[in-house]
């Protein structure tokens, strides 16, 4: 491979904040922060959502109740504001 084309491709530390879970891997991702894992150093990203603390992958996914939801608004708001008229069932 030439120098100077490719970017940099290195170890870098991802930290998820919400489960304060982290793990390394590597990337091309440009950092300005630097984290500390098992005693070295590495470039440090922190995001929001890994498969550590996602609902899908943790098992805590909860299904929508979509119907339950539209009642719950009628019930809040009634009919202020509607410009269509509810067909009655």
């Amino acid at each position: 491979m030439r120098d100077g084309i490719h970017p940099n491709y290195r170890e870098v530390l991802f930290h998820d904040v919400s489960c304060d879970f982290k793990f390394i891997t590597r990337s091309t991702i440009n950092t300005r922060d630097k984290g500390e894992f098992e005693g070295k150093e590495y470039p440090l990203v922190k995001i929001e959502v890994s498969a550590e603390s996602h609902p899908f992958y943790t098992g805590k996914h909860k299904i929508v109740d979509t119907a339950g939801r539209v009642e719950k608004f009628r019930q809040k708001f009634g009919k202020v504001g509607s410009k269509t008229s509810v067909a009655a069932g």
